[in-house]
């Protein structure tokens, strides 16, 4: 099998496992303004940009009652309890020897993510061996124009390589982040977060895997 132009990785519940400790700071958020979070709403939150996921969560707490917090008010209580556990975070299995692979290999690699350069500098901190993707598109990027699911962020991450999105290989976890892969023309492989409804990934996507560990063999 001809090996790709470039690897573009997703970063949180992908490389790192983040996911429950988001999940966890915006389900204490949302509650201190008196509106928990369902299982359902958390998963749609997975894979999107901060304030796109805060402006979401707000819509919520506007339906249900009449006082709505601000995006700045949501954050203020979100943001600290997000950084103090977003630290703790530990790799993902498969995540470091594939890193690791692409190094061996000589492959192009960007970071492809909805959170911003302060949150991967943050949660890159303690993973030292993720200094080994040097090309990074960030949530905040000037030039993002818009988050996943759309396909921005892996068109800018291979243009930023120059190499062609279709030659590429991108690793998701989430659903908005499969849709934003598959619409940008790379071939994707999917591990699904354990608690995801399969029928909201793409139907098109069949590298679905279990870990990235199943992705080495492809690049012997």
């Amino acid at each position: 099998m001809a090996h790709p132009a470039a690897c573009l990785f997703d970063l949180d519940g992908l490389l790192l496992d983040t996911e429950p400790l988001h999940a966890q700071a915006w389900q204490q958020a949302a509650h201190h303004f008196g509106r928990p979070l369902a299982d359902p709403e958390l998963m749609q939150l997975r894979g999107r940009r901060r304030l796109d996921c805060a402006e979401q969560v707000r819509e919520w707490i506007r339906a249900s009652q009449l006082l709505v917090p601000s995006v700045d008010e949501l954050l203020a209580i979100r943001q600290p309890i997000a950084e103090a556990l977003l630290i703790q975070a530990r790799p993902m299995a498969g995540a470091q020897a594939l890193i690791r692979r692409c190094l061996e290999l000589g492959l192009p690699m960007a970071l492809a993510t909805s959170s911003s350069k302060e949150a991967v500098n943050l949660k890159a901190k303690p993973h030292p061996w993720l200094a080994a993707i040097e090309e990074r598109v960030h949530g905040d990027d000037p030039e993002l124009r818009r988050g996943k699911p759309h396909p921005d962020v892996f068109q800018l991450a291979a243009q930023r390589l120059g190499v062609n999105c279709k030659d590429s290989w991108a690793f998701e976890d989430s659903p908005a982040g499969a849709h934003a892969a598959l619409a940008a023309g790379c071939r994707v492989f999917v591990v699904p977060a354990p608690d995801a409804d399969p029928v909201l990934y793409p139907a098109q996507i069949t590298d679905r895997i279990s870990s990235l560990d199943e992705v080495l063999p492809l690049l012997n």
